[in-house]
């Protein structure tokens, strides 16, 4: 798989980026387009994962103030799913933050996902809550504190 990145709105990566958040948050998980989009993708990076040059998973990252990253909106196409894409997609992110000396990586996970990513090295803070309908933990990557 290939990764590439890209900030803001004004390029294919993020066209593409979105294109996997319509067809999982919107179209699949019934989320609300306002809430999808929710009019932030400016001043954030896209990550997306191509396979044989088609998109197939994505994230996007918020870098938060005190030298933080939060990884947000991870979604991967229904045909690639449970093939590690989107596990090596936030590894990839992962290592850019580390280079980047970034001091803490989180997410918020839906309840679902979370063993897939205390597999990636994540670890559940605080309690449950619901977003956009959905039921979410807070995640903090436990090597980057």
């Amino acid at each position: 798989m290939e990764c590439r990145m890209a900030w803001g709105k004004l390029n294919p990566c993020y066209q593409d980026a979105v294109a996997i958040r319509k067809a999982v948050f919107i179209n699949e998980e019934g989320i609300d387009p306002k809430d999808e989009l929710d009019g932030t993708d400016e001043d954030k990076m896209h990550y997306v994962g191509y396979v044989d040059d088609q998109p197939v998973t994505t994230a996007r990252i918020d870098m938060l103030a005190g030298n933080r990253v939060k990884i947000q909106r991870v979604a991967t196409v229904a045909s690639a799913r449970h093939h590690g894409y989107a596990g090596q997609l936030i590894k990839q992110i992962i290592g850019d933050a580390q280079r980047s000396d970034v001091a803490h990586i989180e997410l918020d996970a839906q309840l679902p996902a979370i063993a897939f990513y205390q597999e990636l090295g994540f670890e559940p803070v605080g309690e449950p809550f619901e977003e956009a309908g959905i039921q979410h933990r807070t995640m903090r990557y436990k090597a980057a504190q």
